[in-house]
């Protein structure tokens, strides 16, 4: 597996987890460990996505903070991925 599909990969399964702990959440929210959880997951994917930009450029439009428009000039992100 590549640098890149090992990050899209680590993406993949972070959002997962949000998204699971997000629905837990939703109707217990008062767990605090299940708020911790999230928080730390969270993090954990915005980590990975700052490592994917830097090295592999945005997965969305609203990933691009450089000076000029990037989004157009590498392969889009589904392309050769896993």
């Amino acid at each position: 597996m590549t640098e890149q599909e090992n990050l899209m990969r680590r993406l993949q399964i972070q959002d997962f987890v949000i998204t699971d702990i997000n629905l837990y959440l939703d109707t217990h929210p008062t767990d605090q460990t299940a708020l911790d959880y999230y928080k730390k997951y969270r993090d954990l994917r915005n980590q990975t996505l700052t490592a994917y930009i830097k090295q592999f450029g945005p997965i969305t439009p609203e990933d691009v903070y450089a000076d000029s428009w990037t989004w157009v000039e590498s392969p889009w992100p589904w392309e050769g991925c896993v």
